[in-house]
């Protein structure tokens, strides 16, 4: 399977049906700045102030346990998880909540929570595919939807798309179809058809077989090497270790430890995070 490079569109100030977008960050302002995150369920906290800057460019993998706070953390950053306190802005701008008239935070309504979320795609674990839905359509259903862009463009994207991750000759057929790699493959490319900021990873090769695992790691090496900014759950230790710019390790919803690859995997600073990479990373 050939795999071209995957080029990175960065947004422009109007969107596609000529109404102006929210301003662009300045060329310095983080991809990503979370700060302060917490989640609680219940009695139950789950992630206790995290703070988490991601440059432009910039390719991070968030490792950890199971039940560290990781997953929980990547949704609290496109508010599918609404945190218990904390900010985020998405290339600088608020999601979440807005200052309000009385200078308090208020959430923001649907249409303003919409808006924010075109700035960031998130690949999930099992796909969530449209199953009444082609492989092109699942690509070019929410540029159509909910940037307002023409069809035909769409659709011409959305072929390119398929074709760089290998699918050009699948366009035409539907979920049930397709193999799990195949799969997560359209999600990757729906995910990229919104030109987003920030791209994000629920642990997109978990539920995969052993053997498709490789065709998505693939695509996602390349989409790092052509600058697409990205957050990455993963257990993959290998490739967060060739790929990522930066780790950061949580355990018991905290950031334990953070650090460029190389000193994450050979020279640890916690006992924790040393015991992980015992058990993990061999």
């Amino acid at each position: 399977m050939r795999i071209d490079s995957l080029e990175h569109r960065p947004g422009s100030g109007f969107r596609d049906d000529g109404r102006r977008a929210a301003p662009d960050a300045s060329p310095d302002a983080p991809a990503v700045s979370a700060r302060r995150i917490c989640k609680a369920y219940g009695g139950t906290e789950v992630l206790r102030d995290i703070d988490l800057d991601v440059a432009p460019g910039e390719t991070v993998c968030i490792l950890g346990p199971s039940g560290s706070g990781k997953s929980t953390f990547l949704r609290c950053l496109n508010w599918l998880e609404e945190p218990s306190s904390g900010t985020v802005l998405l290339d600088g701008q608020p999601i979440g909540r807005l200052p309000g008239r009385d200078g308090r935070p208020r959430p923001m309504n649907a249409r303003e929570l919409a808006a924010a979320r075109t700035r960031v795609s998130m690949v999930f674990q099992h796909f969530a595919l449209w199953p009444h839905l082609t492989a092109l359509g699942n690509v070019v259903e929410a540029p159509v939807h909910v940037l307002g862009r023409p069809r035909s463009e769409a659709l011409a994207e959305g072929r390119r798309l398929l074709e760089r991750v290998g699918l050009a000759e699948r366009a035409d057929a539907y979920p049930h179809t397709l193999s799990g790699g195949q799969k997560q493959r359209v999600a990757i490319s729906r995910a990229l058809a919104m030109r987003p900021k920030l791209l994000l990873f629920a642990e997109p090769t978990s539920a995969l077989d052993p053997e498709m695992v490789g065709e998505v790691l693939a695509v996602m090496r390349d989409l790092a090497r052509g600058g697409q900014t990205m957050i990455v759950v993963t257990h993959e230790m290998a490739f967060a270790r060739e790929v990522a710019d930066r780790i950061v390790f949580l355990d018991g919803g905290r950031v334990v430890e953070t650090g460029t690859p190389d000193a994450f995997f050979t020279r640890p600073h916690t006992e924790r995070a040393q015991r992980f990479l015992a058990r993990y990373a061999r």
